[in-house]
């Protein structure tokens, strides 16, 4: 065979190099398709401007952003988390914020039960006026001592890895009056939270959920400096906690990446990062979404899926699917265990989720997760929230 001339050989490799350059370019994948996930076979490499990102064990997408760096955000350092909203002292406030009750305690024994059982999440609903009986009041010592805080404290008891949310469940108003929007003042509004930073600011172990189920809020924008307003008092107060931010439409899950989430990403912790400040988001599976009926509709995935893209694309940002649930159904057992198991694979940037509800709901209520005189648990608690516990 002739041997080829040294021109004529460096041309070749300078031929072969753009040949393999070019299928390399080709190879990767564009923005917003999938590069990786369980069963995937395609390219793993995305399109300048664009990362691959990992959205669960079974599926990566390329999301606009820079590979991380120094500068990338940092994630919260809690650990995956689930477990149930332990309710009743939320009993009797309306959605209109109003409240004519008393309140329930949830058994204490609750607690070790579920806790035994693998939670580590527990969520305490209370009404605002149980609190401070007048708006921007002080909180009513008698009441935290002698029934709020010992709940609190027997769930952190429950066991060492346990935390708590403290859940203000008035749905962004005071008696039928919206916050910042012809209702309280921003002021008002953290005093509460301020009072709670005095009583739980060393323990980093309680969640401060900020507000329950914002909903026909008319201006979003007006809300999230309410937000903002209240973030920026706990920090003042000392409090290092991480906070649960909701959003408008009921907490949706579903609504956040195009209605409030894109201006609650905005919100600014003094602390100097945002690792700390968490998104509160609510999905349930019945055919309205409302959490009154028995039946399952959907599992949620593909609602998950694009709140999982938003948070991704958004700064790598975290939430807490603070309160979803179903009915002791078959058709529950099987879309609540789907949704959960997704949001489980979903971590971080799903941390968990808190069912609804327990405490002191009795084993009728339509969505009871209270256990039976027994001890034995209810058939959707078994067959979808065990199996998807930490």
């Amino acid at each position: 065979m002739a041997r080829s001339s040294p021109g004529l050989l460096n041309i070749m490799k300078y031929t072969i190099s753009i040949l393999v350059a070019a299928s390399l370019v080709y190879a990767q994948q564009a923005q917003y398709q999938q590069c990786g996930g369980i069963n995937y076979s395609g390219d793993t490499t995305c399109v300048s401007g664009s990362v691959c990102t990992k959205l669960n064990d079974y599926y990566s997408q390329c999301l606009p952003g820079t590979p991380s760096g120094p500068s990338a955000p940092t994630p919260s350092t809690l650990p995956r988390l689930g477990g149930v909203n332990t309710a009743g002292y939320d009993f009797s406030v309306a959605t209109d914020g109003s409240f004519n009750g008393t309140g329930v305690p949830p058994p204490p024994s609750q607690f070790t039960h579920f806790a035994n059982e693998g939670a580590n999440l527990f969520r305490i609903p209370f009404a605002w006026q149980l609190m401070t009986p007048q708006v921007g009041g002080s909180i009513n010592e008698t009441w935290f001592s002698s029934f709020y805080d010992p709940t609190v404290q027997a769930a952190l008891a429950s066991s060492p890895d346990t935390r708590v949310i403290i859940d203000l469940h008035n749905y962004a108003r005071w008696n039928g009056a919206i916050i910042a929007q012809g209702g309280p003042t921003n002021d008002q509004f953290a005093s509460v939270w301020t009072q709670l930073a005095q009583k739980y600011g060393s323990n980093e172990r309680v969640i401060f959920g900020i507000m329950n189920e914002p909903h026909d809020v008319p201006n979003i924008a007006t809300w999230v400096d309410s937000v903002q307003h209240v973030v920026n008092a706990v920090r003042a107060a000392g409090s290092k906690n991480f906070l649960l931010l909701p959003g408008s439409s009921w907490s949706s899950a579903q609504a956040f990446p195009t209605e409030a989430g894109p201006l609650l990403v905005k919100v600014t912790d003094p602390l100097g990062d945002n690792s700390k400040l968490l998104f509160d988001v609510h999905k349930y599976l019945d055919s309205d979404n409302s959490g009154t009926h028995p039946d399952c509709t959907t599992d949620n995935v593909q609602v998950f899926t694009d709140l999982v893209t938003f948070l991704k694309a958004n700064g790598n940002r975290q939430a807490i699917l603070s309160e979803t649930g179903g009915g002791n159904t078959a058709s529950c057992e099987t879309l609540l265990a789907n949704q959960l198991a997704f949001v489980k694979n979903s971590f971080p940037t799903l941390l968990g989720f808190t069912v609804w509800a327990a405490g002191a709901f009795d084993t009728t209520y339509v969505l009871t997760q209270t256990p039976f005189a027994n001890g034995t648990d209810q058939a959707l608690w078994t067959a979808a929230v065990k199996p998807n516990l930490p």
